[in-house]
């Protein structure tokens, strides 16, 4: 009865609140307006449902937008399901690895105003960095493995943190000596300031030689403090003046103002009675993670997903330009680009791997290839995700932005695949 209840006061405030919600998005009267079908949309929010009362997820914010206008906003099941409390369209969420692509636009910013290249060393700004070296498993003669280090051939430069092949690394994905050595370091302590955290990385070894090989790594952190030493301001500050203030995204930032703790998502708890373990957001970070410590709403991503789709611009306010939304929506991974060793081993259908038909841009996974990836889509469209269960796609050839928010990390994965199949299969024309 409760559920019952909870969902028909969400089927009510949809239509009460999507003006608000939209924050300026045109809302179609039908998803058929722009060429989508009802009907598989309503079949998107039965499935989502249906997770709800399995239990698989708390709850969950989704939109999709077409030719520039939203074609479907639903939010269904819990913002915090132990608390009882339902979720609204105004929740807020942890988004983690979808921080990156805000940081990566403000570099692309700095890029534009000539403050910086992308081609530029690492070490231009971090000079520590042209002192690092690589990290090299070496089998001695008892059959253990060692760590030695030996220079490297080239410096990283800014294109290879956007593109993350820096030879940086997180130190939670492998278990390579290099990992070990993130790890006793604690690189990613979140009450380490950005200084102390640039502190520690510049005493680590590199994992790879910087342009040879794709890891998911702290490189976005890395480019947040260059936005730092470039413009003067911390990041948190720069992309509140620079970025969201200007995109009006109200809602994103790096923490959840008192006044607005009530709308924010929860995960819930597990068989053992506990919840997963997500960033404090309730107050101002030490380290405003430029890698993944940014919150925000699905109306608020929707339109910067829009700012994307536009070309770099949204309701006459342009950030950046046309060509070089185009140059950071390309695939940047040089011929003969590894893998890291997750990545060879369990090819995935959202990373950069060439099998499946994924490339990686400049602060996203981009498409490259028809076919392959078992998810429905378009050669030309970029995506990423954060680590809680928060995704999106925007697809240029079908005009087409879907945001979908939840804090559910052991999920994430499933309902990416879920949003891809609804969104794309709902296409009539």
């Amino acid at each position: 009865m409760l559920m019952r209840r909870l969902l028909l006061a969400t089927t009510a405030a949809l239509f009460i609140a999507a003006p608000v919600l939209a924050q300026g998005l045109p809302r179609a009267a039908k998803p058929e307006e722009v060429g989508l079908s009802s009907d598989k949309l309503k079949a998107f929010t039965a499935r989502l449902k249906e997770g709800v009362d399995k239990g698989e997820i708390p709850g969950v914010v989704a939109i999709i937008v077409r030719n520039g206008k939203v074609a479907y906003v639903d939010a269904v099941g819990f913002r915090d399901r132990e608390e009882k409390a339902a979720m609204k369209p105004d929740a807020i969420f942890r988004i983690a690895s979808m921080t990156k692509p805000i940081v990566s636009l403000a570099i692309m910013m700095l890029a534009e105003e000539g403050k910086l290249s992308i081609a530029q060393k690492v070490s231009d700004f971090i000079p520590e960095f042209a002192k690092l070296e690589v990290g090299v498993e070496k089998k001695k003669d008892d059959g253990t493995v060692e760590l030695i280090t030996e220079p490297q051939r080239r410096q990283m430069t800014v294109q290879d943190l956007l593109r993350h092949t820096s030879g940086l690394t997180y130190g939670t994905f492998d278990k390579s000596l290099v990992d070990q050595e993130y790890l006793k370091a604690g690189i990613n302590n979140r009450n380490l300031t950005t200084r102390e955290f640039i502190g520690k990385l510049i005493r680590l070894p590199l994992k790879h030689q910087p342009g040879t090989t794709w890891e998911y790594s702290v490189s976005t952190d890395v480019l947040a403090w260059i936005v730092e030493v470039v413009s003067g301001k911390p990041i948190d500050a720069f992309v509140a003046e620079r970025i969201t203030g200007p995109l009006k995204m109200p809602d994103t930032g790096f923490w959840v103002d008192a006044k607005n703790l009530g709308r924010l998502a929860e995960a819930q708890k597990d068989a053992q009675g506990q919840r997963p373990v997500m960033r404090d957001v309730k107050a101002p970070p030490s380290w405003p993670s430029g890698g993944g410590g940014m919150v925000s709403t699905a109306a608020d991503y929707a339109r910067f997903g829009q700012f994307w789709l536009n070309g770099g611009q949204l309701d006459g306010v342009r950030l950046i330009s046309r060509k070089t939304v185009e140059l950071m929506t390309a695939n940047h991974l040089p011929p003969g680009t590894k893998l890291n060793a997750a990545d060879t081993a369990n090819p995935s259908p959202t990373r950069p791997t060439p099998v499946m038909g994924q490339g990686f841009g400049l602060g996203f996974a981009v498409r490259i290839a028809e076919g392959r990836n078992p998810m429905p889509g378009s050669v030309g469209e970029f995506y990423w995700a954060g680590a809680y269960g928060t995704n999106f796609v925007v697809d240029p050839k079908e005009k087409l932005v879907v945001v979908l928010m939840m804090q559910a990390p052991s999920q994430g994965a499933n309902y990416r695949i879920l949003m891809r199949q609804f969104a794309h299969e709902a296409i009539t024309d």
